[in-house]
């Protein structure tokens, strides 16, 4: 509780490290999903197969739409807390398919270089699980209209 407090004080009141997070972090799950689409051989299905996912027909284009839809709701900033928790699990599955068994074929520093984008996009995932979306984003502007509607309601 105190760590979260402390992140929130350090890093949630300041509005544009939580949109530039947001913002890369949804970019980048919305060009990757959309990809497993456009190139589903090389990053697919085709890539489901080659690393042994079960249901590769089903699994890839089902990892595809929650990479879509979380990345939008994330880079929109609606419900972004919840469609963290997706993209925390996609990327835990990524590392554990196909960076751990890289890291015990090559080596550490193999595993490291490939796996760059895989711990940015977990740990920017978590970041904003536990932060949330900051004040430039939907969440923020509900949360701010529905305050602004109760206390019309109150005051009639």
């Amino acid at each position: 509780m105190k760590l979260r407090r402390a992140v929130l004080t350090e890093l949630g009141s300041k509005p544009i490290a939580q949109f530039l997070v947001r913002l890369v972090v949804g970019c980048v799950f919305l060009s990757e999903g959309i990809q497993k689409f456009l190139f589903s051989d090389l990053l697919g299905v085709g890539r489901f197969i080659k690393i042994g996912i079960p249901a590769p027909e089903i699994m890839a284009p089902f990892v595809g739409v929650v990479e879509i839809v979380c990345g939008l709701l994330v880079v929109v900033g609606l419900f972004t807390q919840l469609a963290s928790i997706p993209l925390i699990i996609d990327m835990l599955v990524a590392i554990a398919t196909t960076k751990i068994p890289m890291l015990m074929e090559k080596g550490f520093w193999a595993m490291a270089h490939e796996a760059r984008t895989d711990w940015s996009m977990l740990l920017g995932s978590v970041f904003l699980l536990v932060v949330g979306a900051g004040l430039w984003s939907l969440d923020s502007f509900i949360a701010h209209r529905g305050g602004e509607q109760k206390a019309e309601g109150s005051q009639r």
